[in-house]
């Protein structure tokens, strides 16, 4: 049985409330702590939370409702209000989270000792590879549809041409209307390999990547970089060659796009050290080696000198 004095507290509170509703005349202590309440819950709580809660709370409330509260002297009613108020700051609260979790939290899918399948609400379906973490809103699927993603997946999405499928990664994300495409992080290096379909990809101080079936989007571990290689698979060692399409660089020091272009074009380039943090900017769509290191040298000011597959900078 609940004791007589929190029994008394709901009941004077749940009459404020019904006072109010009906605009019958309050004191001016009564109306002081409705204002206490109200305030202190409104901090943490929009309207709609607002209007839950406290019809979450009047019907736990209603519950004790009792004869009409017989007046009181003044002097016990700064008891009550203190006692009432933190009442219901303490079921406003609670009907918040419980409002939160219900309506609100977002749904969390971990993939903790194995790959985990995971199947949404407009028909795709995500295979969160080991370690993974998958997050989706409960207005999912909405005009466009958003998850988050940590770790490794392979996506599957249901085609959609008005309902856009966005994956936000850490520093990237990736845009489709209907797919198959795996998402990678390890670290800093980020990538996309797209297997269907179509896909838009974009990266914090990069411009926007677009792939075509068999392509792979990368950042080779660098910010500010990104990158599009066509992948293909020789039939008699199964082995898998890349070819680089096209690579971007926004303000990104000149040694890391000497080791990306070393290890992309299988060259090796030389030059001054006072050159080695210089900051580059730079896209470069097709061309050869040579085509490129010529465009590179020229951004720093350069001349370039090759041997075999040596190209040395040198004023």
């Amino acid at each position: 049985m609940k004791s007589q004095k929190y029994k008394n507290t709901a009941a004077f509170v749940f009459k404020l409330w019904q006072r109010e509703v009906s605009e019958e005349k309050i004191s001016e202590k009564e109306d002081e702590l409705l204002s206490q309440w109200k305030n202190q819950s409104e901090r943490d709580l929009d309207k709609i939370h607002m209007k839950e809660s406290k019809e979450r709370v009047l019907s736990a409330l209603e519950l004790y409702f009792i004869k009409p509260v017989k007046t009181t002297p003044i002097y016990p009613l700064k008891k009550y209000a203190y006692t009432a108020a933190a009442a219901v700051i303490l079921l406003l609260s609670v009907g918040g989270i419980l409002t939160y979790t219900t309506f609100f939290k977002p749904d969390t899918y971990t993939a903790e000792t194995g790959n985990r399948k995971v199947y949404l609400a407009d028909g795709s379906v995500v295979t969160l590879l080991k370690g993974a973490e998958l997050t989706v809103d409960q207005s999912f699927p909405a005009s466009t549809r958003i998850v988050d993603l940590k770790g490794d997946a392979v996506f599957s999405v249901a085609k959609s041409k008005t309902h856009p499928f966005i994956v936000r990664a850490d520093g990237f994300s990736t845009k489709v209307l209907g797919t198959v495409f795996k998402i990678s992080q390890s670290g800093k290096d980020k990538s996309v390999h797209l297997y269907e379909g179509k896909v838009a990809v974009s990266s914090v101080g990069t411009e926007v990547s677009y792939l075509k079936p068999n392509q792979k989007w990368t950042n080779f571990g660098i910010p500010h970089t990104a990158a599009v290689l066509s992948l293909t698979t020789e039939k008699k060692s199964g082995m898998q060659k890349a070819k680089l399409l096209s690579l971007s660089f926004n303000d990104v020091s000149f040694k890391e796009v000497a080791d990306v272009m070393q290890a992309n074009y299988k060259i090796k380039i030389v030059y001054p050290k006072e050159t080695a943090e210089k900051r580059i900017t730079a896209d470069f769509t097709g061309g050869t080696a040579d085509e490129n290191m010529e465009a590179l040298a020229f951004i720093l000011g350069l001349e370039v000198h090759k041997e075999d597959h040596i190209y040395t900078l040198k004023k």
